[in-house]
């Protein structure tokens, strides 16, 4: 691997972030205002919650940009902190649609149609049926020309890393870098690290997905990166939450609990099956498909564990961020 796949690699990370906050935008403006109204008004039931999150988010393509506007919501007074709780919930499995769209991207077939499912054959398709719709003089169609065009941006972007990082399947300095990672809380340190510099989960996941078509990535490093990928996702909610009340601060902190409890749960059954029943699949080589069913699977275990204690999660929030003490002097 030299300098320009090293280039190749940057800009396909460019080209992709570019692309996700160009739909992610595109997308919330073709909803408008509803967007807040829904998240206002549906919120009553835990599993209606649920819902509403996994399919707002599927709908704007970034849990983040759902989590900013719960703050919002409860920065402004429209919502209360415990409507809130499903909705995250909701967000952070709705959020894995990127990584089975990615995952698609290692479909080895001759059949047309099987092939047609891959996104580098699918994306030009959107790409140019995008540009004519944007060429619209309506402002509507010209966000869904918009969003077409910025999905066919990031898979490019996609393709670009999974391009440059190919050569690195036969480098020694690779498989050393891959021999760190052998510790899983480094590996959920890693996760979490790069996710927020980069403050998309959607990327670092994509990224782990483009590595792992070199076929060197195993079940052992990748599960534990995943885990702490969820956790760097809270960055972007952590810097919206400044300056607002700490009633909307509680909710990236529910955010952010339900991810570090989550992972602490699934890394302790993880240690257990590693180390005690030594499971052979651990070895293996994961593809870009089980990367995302991974994802899915650790939030949604993850929910299904925590949403019973949606009310725990509220009241350890405000132990954390306690309401300030009205102090009394005689």
């Amino acid at each position: 691997m030299d300098i320009f796949s090293v280039f190749a690699l940057c800009g396909g990370l460019a080209f992709f972030l570019f692309g996700m906050h160009v739909m992610s935008q595109s997308l919330e403006k073709l909803a408008g205002g509803r967007l807040e109204y829904t998240l206002e008004k549906m919120t009553s039931n835990p599993l209606r919650s649920l819902a509403l999150g996994a399919g707002i988010t599927v709908a704007v393509q970034s849990s983040s940009a759902v989590t900013v506007m719960l703050v919002g919501l409860v920065n402004s007074g429209l919502m209360r902190l415990s409507q809130t709780v499903g909705v995250i919930m909701g967000s952070n499995i709705g959020t894995t649609l990127t990584a089975w769209l990615l995952g698609m991207t290692g479909i080895e077939s001759d059949n047309f149609f099987v092939s047609l499912l891959k996104p580098e054959n699918f994306a030009p398709v959107v790409a140019v049926l995008g540009i004519i719709i944007f060429m619209s003089k309506k402002e509507k169609r010209r966000n869904v020309g918009t969003a077409m065009l910025g999905f066919s941006v990031l898979m490019y972007g996609m393709e670009l890393m999974k391009n440059a990082v190919a050569p690195l399947a036969g480098t020694d300095g690779f498989q050393h870098l891959l021999t760190a990672f052998k510790s899983p809380l480094v590996s959920v340190l890693f996760g979490a690290l790069f996710t927020g510099i980069i403050q998309s989960s959607a990327a670092s996941v994509g990224i782990l997905q483009a590595l792992s078509m070199t076929g060197s990535i195993s079940y052992r490093a990748a599960i534990p990166i995943i885990m702490g990928q969820n956790i760097g996702t809270c960055a972007t909610a952590l810097l919206s939450s400044i300056g607002v009340s700490k009633s909307a601060k509680r909710v990236t902190a529910v955010h952010i609990l339900f991810n570090i409890i989550g992972t602490v749960v699934c890394l302790s059954i993880f240690c257990v099956l590693d180390s005690v029943f030594r499971l052979s699949l651990f070895n293996r080589a994961i593809n870009p498909i089980e990367i995302a069913l991974v994802h899915s699977i650790f939030n949604i275990f993850t929910t299904a564990i925590l949403l019973p204690f949606s009310n725990f999660l509220v009241k350890l929030s405000e132990k954390i961020i306690p309401d300030e003490m009205n102090l009394c002097i005689d």
